[in-house]
């Protein structure tokens, strides 16, 4: 299949080179020229089928022009070793609820952005030790994944390409504007993953990334690409989660009418969501929930893009003012403000009113949620119709906000034992300003 970008002024391109450069050379995002719809009998059949084999068929969809069936199977089976379940929350005293979890935080990192980093670093070894790659003169052969990252980001990639020759990681981070445990998860690992403490916000580490990539001579001195889900391998693969989603609720005789609801930041989970829809996925709507960063939640209401600078919020990884994946949903339905609001509606949650839904989550159902998935919460809540049935993304562990958590529920919540082995490490990063000069300086010395 040959990617686009969304441009228009750049060359079409392979899904290697979608994969290995990442961003296209007009800084525009690659898309898909054909999204393939799936057959009825897999819909028909999609309850009685595992995670990992509904992953396989989604998967051979997107990718399988490009890579032999063999090696995707093993990638998609390689990457989803740990289960997403969906799991009812239930009023104390109740025997049923029209509100459900998908929990996405059973990966090794326990956040939903595991499938997509694990998947994009097998899938770029993959082309790398069978992909016939050009090499300017000069240039190093190791691949540099440069990735921007307001909390969850960092772990799952740094995690994900721990380790595998030929890639080494710089994970860029604001300073002070990630959860403790968050940052050991991508500052203690050391081997080929660099962490970089930036001196301002997520969107000027999300700057940094994207002029790298556009400068000519960093792209001479070394082979960049990005893990941020800017890049096509890494936000696709999440589209597996929702069509999982499905399957389970059809198992339990309740996806009819079935809204999908996404805490978003920079939009690459519900983008790949839009993207299962587009292959035939029969969910009847989707809610983007939004903290205080509430640009997408504005162009719903008024038709017109207004990026913000981002502001601090307890739900720090959707802490994003000018989300790079809104540019593919716009491409997706041709522009058409009319297309995507029939399509998509949104919530925007202050921290207090965050704060509240935790506390009234707790004490109503006895679930734990996490910042970010309260926002997807108290969506449902507020905007799910008569007759519909609504299953929310639980996107990371509530333990990786355990400050917070335990500050707003007056809990002590468990921390798993993964996350403490994390906690046992040596922080290791470099500062850095939010001056392009001072990154580009540094990494010409690399």
């Amino acid at each position: 299949m040959k990617y686009y970008s969304t441009n228009k002024q750049a060359p079409i391109a392979s899904l290697e080179k979608a994969v290995v450069k990442g961003l296209a050379e007009d800084k525009g995002l690659y898309m898909p020229e054909n999204i393939k719809k799936l057959p009825k009998e897999f819909f028909d059949n999609i309850d009685k089928m595992s995670f990992q084999e509904i992953a396989c068929t989604v998967a051979e969809a997107f990718f399988g022009e490009d890579v032999e069936k063999e090696a995707l199977d093993k990638i998609v089976c390689d990457t989803l070793s740990f289960d997403c379940p969906v799991v009812p929350v239930t009023p104390k005293g109740q025997s049923d609820t029209n509100i459900y979890t998908l929990e996405l935080f059973h990966g090794p990192t326990l956040a939903f952005k595991d499938v997509g980093a694990r998947f994009m670093a097998r899938l770029l070894q993959y082309f790398l030790k069978n992909g016939q790659r050009s090499k300017v003169e000069g240039q190093k052969s190791e691949v540099n994944v440069l990735v921007a990252t307001s909390g969850d980001t960092g772990s799952a990639v740094a995690n994900g390409f721990l380790g595998v020759e030929g890639i080494h990681v710089y994970v860029l981070y604001p300073k002070g504007k990630v959860s403790p445990i968050q940052e050991c998860q991508f500052t203690t690992l050391g081997k080929n993953i660099t962490a970089i403490e930036v001196d301002g916000v997520f969107d000027d580490c999300q700057a940094l990334v994207k002029s790298a990539f556009m400068d000519a001579d960093l792209n001479n001195h070394m082979k960049l690409t990005s893990a941020n889900s800017i890049n096509v391998a890494r936000f696709l693969p999440q589209a597996f989660y929702y069509f999982n989603a499905y399957a389970r609720m059809k198992a339990l005789g309740k996806a009819d009418n079935m809204v999908m609801c996404v805490p978003s930041g920079n939009f690459g989970n519900i983008c790949a969501a839009l993207f299962g829809h587009a292959m035939g996925l029969p969910i009847k709507r989707f809610v983007a929930a939004n903290n205080a960063n509430d640009i997408f939640y504005n162009y719903l209401q008024t038709g017109k893009y207004n990026p913000q600078p981002s502001k601090q919020t307890l739900a720090n990884a959707m802490d994003v003012g000018d989300p790079s994946n809104f540019a593919r949903i716009y491409d997706l339905y041709k522009g058409s403000h009319e297309a995507i609001t029939s399509l998509i509606s949104g919530a925007t949650y202050k921290d207090e009113q965050i704060r509240a839904t935790m506390q009234e989550c707790f004490a109503e159902t006895g679930y734990v949620l996490d910042p970010h998935g309260a926002c997807g919460y108290q969506a449902l809540k507020d905007l799910l119709k008569d007759g519909e049935t609504g299953v929310f993304c639980e996107t990371a562990h509530p333990a990786k906000f355990k400050e917070k958590v335990d500050e707003i529920l007056s809990a002590d919540i468990a921390i798993p034992q993964r996350l403490q082995e994390f906690m046992k490490g040596t922080k290791q990063s470099i500062p850095m300003s939010k001056d392009f000069k001072d990154f580009k300086e540094f990494l010409m010395k690399e």
